[in-house]
Parts: structure tokens; C-alpha cells; sequence
């Protein structure tokens, strides 16, 4: 019944490890495999090592969290090792997040990564990292380059994660399809967002703001992954906000075809995959669906 296919790729059930949560290690990507994912996501590679930002580099807020992580990676040999580690000891897919700080950077990072994992996944839209400048997803002919120039050299299927920052994902998701992209992953953060001590008189995170996570993004997720769905073909992963199978169900009948958990490990710990599983698979017995295909858009009538 929960069975999927993202871009040729078979998944047990929708249910994603998303990026930057438990992901840094094989071990940790074995731990959330053996917990009941569906399918892994690697935290984001990039060119080479680079510490991120300084603690505190989170904070809760209502309905969430802020993280100004910066991007934090041991760079792409240590990555390539960790995915290797992980496809011996583990069948359940794994997507390797990478990013970069220019097209160059992006296109080496994923020619390094290519067919070391079963999907790739353009980091385009990180809101939290100034010193990279305008983020690639902000327009459409920024974030067709970047693909046109990843998909020149690699054979791996590539998502591409969007920015809800933006007037109009639909069209920017459109561009990416139309310069190959094989799925969409949405959203990122929003944000970036401040929190200050009013005692200390000074902003919480070492790098002042930080993208939004949580609850309290969901409603944005969904419209941004409906408005996805009326301009591509192409599948979609959801992310953001999702904690139950009433909230993986939103986001499938508004497109998705599987939907990745981040915060929610936060708020559930990592028996969260196997919770939204069952409680997806009742709702969907409830009302009637035998298959994700069958759920896959139907808010669209």
C-alpha cells in the first residue's frame, strides 16, 4: 500500500530522511534506514570541508525551530566514503544532498558523487548562508543553469531542492524541469528569521538569523508543493513540517509523491518514520485509497 517510485527509484514506503537531520555519518544514515525510512538523504556536500556556523547555531521558536547551521561538511572524500560505507551495509536508498557556491562548484561536487548514491539532490536554496550571495533558486534562469550544468556530467537522477522564498516556485520549477531536472524537492527553510534575547540584548544564533523549520511552515510547504504539481510532471518530494500521517497525507493529495521528515525527529525521535507510516496507512484504508499513486494529487479534483 505505501509502496512509491521517485524518478525510477522504489521505496518501500513515501517516509524521507530529509537533509541536515541525522545524516552526517553511514552510521547515522543506517540507524534511520533500520528505524523505517523509506529512503535516506546524506547531509548537503559541498566543495570542501567547511566547519559551518558557530554555536548556538539553533533555537526554538512557536510552531518550530530556527538553524543557522551554515552548511557544515567534511567535504566530498569523506562523503563519498560515508556513502560507500552505508550502500554495503544497507539496501534502503540513500540521497546524497551537495551544494555549491558556484555552477563550477556545484557540477564538480556532483561529477565527485555521481553513482555513489541512488539520488542526487541540488541543494539550491540554503536562506542561511550569506557569504554565498543570491541563492541559485531565485530565479528561474539561475536555477536552470545549475542544472543544464549538473546534468552535463552526471547519470545519478537529480532533485532539486526549491526555495518557498520566492514569488513564483511554480515557474522556477517549471525552468528546472525543462533543464532536466528529474524531481523537485520542496521546501527548504523559510526565512531567514531572527529571534533576540531580550535579557542580553543581542540576537540568539551566532549568525543573528536562521531558516524557519517546523509545524508552522506546513501550510507554506503545501501550497508551494500544489502549486509544483499544476507546472511539472516531473515527481516532487514534500518537506516541511510534516510530523504525522495526516500531514504526509496533505502533502501527497497536493503532489507528492513521497515527503521528507526533519524536524519531526525532533519532536517524535526516530520512531517518527514507522509512526506517519502507520498512521498513514489507516487514514489511507479510512478513506478508501489502496495506493499512494491513487493519493498522488487528488486535492487537485
Amino acid at each position: 500500500m505505501l509502496e512509491t517510485r521517485l524518478c525510477g527509484v522504489k521505496l518501500e514506503n513515501p517516509t524521507i530522511l530529509a537533509s541536515g537531520i541525522l545524516g552526517s555519518s553511514a552510521a547515522s544514515l543506517i540507524r534511520i534506514a533500520n528505524a523505517g525510512a523509506g529512503a535516506v538523504t546524506k547531509k548537503s556536500i559541498g566543495p570542501k570541508a567547511r566547519e559551518g556556523h558557530d554555536n548556538p547555531t539553533m533555537v526554538g521558536v512557536a510552531g518550530g525551530y530556527l538553524n543557522c547551521m551554515g552548511l557544515p561538511t567534511a567535504g566530498v572524500e569523506e562523503a563519498v566514503d560515508d556513502l560507500a560505507e552505508y550502500k554495503k551495509a544497507c539496501k534502503t536508498p540513500v540521497i546524497a544532498s551537495f551544494y555549491g557556491t558556484t555552477i563550477g562548484e556545484y557540477a564538480s561536487v556532483a561529477k565527485a558523487i555521481d553513482r555513489k548514491a541512488d539520488l542526487l539532490e541540488a541543494n539550491i536554496s540554503c536562506p542561511n548562508v550569506q557569504e554565498f550571495g543570491k541563492s541559485f533558486s531565485a530565479s528561474c534562469e539561475s536555477a536552470a543553469d545549475v542544472v543544464r550544468a549538473i546534468k552535463k556530467i552526471t547519470k545519478t537522477p537529480l532533485l532539486v531542492k526549491l526555495s518557498p522564498n520566492v514569488l513564483n516556485i511554480g515557474e522556477i520549477a517549471r525552468g528546472v524541469e525543462k533543464a532536466g531536472a528529474d524531481g523537485i524537492a520542496a521546501i527548504n527553510t523559510i526565512g531567514p528569521g531572527m529571534v533576540i534575547d531580550i535579557k542580553a540584548k543581542r540576537p540568539v544564533l551566532s549568525n543573528k538569523t536562521g531558516g524557519m523549520s517546523g509545524p508552522a511552515i506546513k501550510p507554506i510547504m503545501v501550497r508551494c508543493v500544489y502549486e509544483i504539481y499544476e507546472n511539472v510532471k516531473i515527481p516532487i518530494v514534500a518537506t516541511g513540517g510534516i510530523i504525522s500521517g495526516e500531514d504526509a497525507a496533505e502533502a501527497i493529495m497536493a503532489g507528492a509523491r513521497a515527503v521528507g521528515i526533519g524536524t519531526g525527529v525532533r519532536y517524535r525521535g526516530i520512531e517518527v518514520f514507522k509512526l506517519v507510516q502507520e498512521e498513514l496507512s489507516k487514514f489511507m484504508k479510512e478513506e478508501g485509497f489502496k495506493s499512494i499513486d491513487e493519493m498522488v494529487g487528488v486535492a487537485h479534483g
